[in-house]
């Protein structure tokens, strides 16, 4: 008996941001290759989103499965409080290797949200272990962080919080001077910025526990870019204050903006940085939170209450690191880096017919990521194109997930240019067709 797992899905899951009772049964997939997804039903699909932002070289690459697999056949778990084990290690010695100078201590998780709630207690803990009951946390108009309390109450961006306010800690929201190509005002939108943020050091600096950014491109908020030079005095800024600062990037880690992370491209170094998604290059779930030297001797002492109280069951599990570690050598062995910036090419020339687009506005690309505003009367997750756009893609066999009325592409690393140029042209259609 052949059985309908879709049918047998709609009977028993429950899908993440779907309303159930409307939705469209879900497509299901029976394997991935490189760029493609293929459905059961015989219909590819171009993974123009790299599923969600984790997939770097590809799907199914045969380095990182068969990494996992040697693995698996060795150790599979073990608890990480009292034990360790080399691919931890190793994992994370390469990572602090290519990381910016001073962010050398590494502590694992499984998600970008738990990055961030593990950045978050580190912050607040390292004030409280000097005797400074420091509580404020400052972030940036449409930041998003994740999903879980504490991510939440950081996150400014998503419009899916209302129901959980109840639940949610206060934090301190400053202005982003967001951007995109040919931008005439952003000198005076980010000299606004940054003289909001002297006023709100002035008033608060011996009461903040952290500053929380996404370095150069705020992800699920709508791809809201902005430059360097904002990075760059906000963190000469705070470190002229004293202030931790910590970099979200969960999404822009990892080849995304060009450069290993965003920090290399923006020139600038956190004392706290969180890592997930491609860090196994869309394998496993595992994620990282990484501080510097000084933030984490602030931790020791000879009383287990300076110590870092926080866990989870599958912290650094050996199948993650093995594919988070083969996931680097690919990048060694194919010269990732070095394509990458072919890929800002193709993007930008497959834009310049839109650039002049009646119903597109604020282009803008960075690295291997690119957006653009549909013009609508209907802005943000609002947005009824984003719906619309979505369902003319996977027509066409592209897979893209607009962000209300902001179109994204941020393709795996494998991507051709021909698989690029189809993607563009279904854009095309889809603008003309709106």
């Amino acid at each position: 008996m052949t059985i309908d797992w879709v049918q047998v899905d709609r009977q028993h899951v429950w899908h993440p941001f779907t309303q159930e009772k409307t939705a469209p049964l879900p497509v299901e997939i029976r394997s991935a290759q490189g760029a493609w997804l293929y459905a059961q039903d015989g219909r590819r699909f171009l993974d123009l989103v790299s599923s969600w932002w984790v997939n770097l070289h590809g799907h199914a690459h045969p380095t990182i499965a068969e990494a996992i697999a040697k693995q698996a056949h060795t150790l599979e778990q073990v608890m990480f409080a009292g034990f360790t084990h080399q691919p931890a290690v190793e994992l994370a010695y390469e990572l602090v290797q290519r990381l910016p100078a001073g962010l050398t201590r590494v502590f694992y998780s499984d998600n970008g949200s738990t990055a961030i709630e593990v950045a978050l207690k580190i912050a607040l803990q390292y004030w409280r272990n000097q005797g400074q009951h420091r509580k404020r946390f400052a972030v940036f108009d449409g930041s998003y962080h994740g999903d879980t309390v504490g991510a939440m109450s950081v996150g400014q961006g998503s419009q899916f919080f209302t129901h959980y306010q109840a639940l949610l800690f206060h934090v301190d929201v400053l202005p982003y001077p967001l951007t995109w190509d040919n931008d005439p005002h952003i000198e005076q939108k980010e000299a606004v910025a940054l003289q909001a943020f002297d006023a709100y050091l002035q008033r608060y600096a011996h009461e903040i526990a952290g500053v929380l950014i996404e370095p150069l491109v705020q992800g699920a908020s709508g791809m809201r870019m902005c430059r360097p030079q904002f990075l760059q005095g906000l963190s000469q800024r705070a470190k002229a204050a004293g202030v931790l600062l910590l970099f979200d990037e969960v999404m822009t880690g990892f080849g995304r903006t060009g450069q290993w992370f965003a920090s290399h491209t923006a020139k600038v170094t956190p004392d706290i940085i969180c890592l997930s998604k491609g860090i196994t290059a869309g394998f496993l779930p595992l994620s990282v939170t990484v501080c510097s030297e000084q933030v984490y001797q602030a931790f020791l002492g000879e009383s287990f209450d300076r110590a870092f109280v926080h866990g989870h069951s599958f912290t650094a599990n050996p199948l993650g690191c093995a594919a988070a570690i083969a996931s680097l050598q690919v990048f060694k062995a194919e010269n990732t880096l070095a394509k990458l910036p072919q890929i800002e090419r193709w993007h930008r020339q497959y834009l310049e017919p839109l650039l002049h687009h009646a119903k597109v506005e604020q282009v803008r690309v960075c690295g291997t990521i690119a957006a653009f505003n549909v013009k609508a009367s209907e802005t943000g997750y609002a947005s009824s194109v984003g719906e619309r756009f979505k369902a003319f893609f996977m027509k066409h066999g592209v897979l893209l997930r607009p962000l209300g009325n902001t179109v994204y592409l941020l393709p795996p690393y494998c991507i051709t240019e021909e698989e690029l140029a189809l993607g563009y042209q279904v854009i095309e259609k889809a603008l003309n067709d709106l």
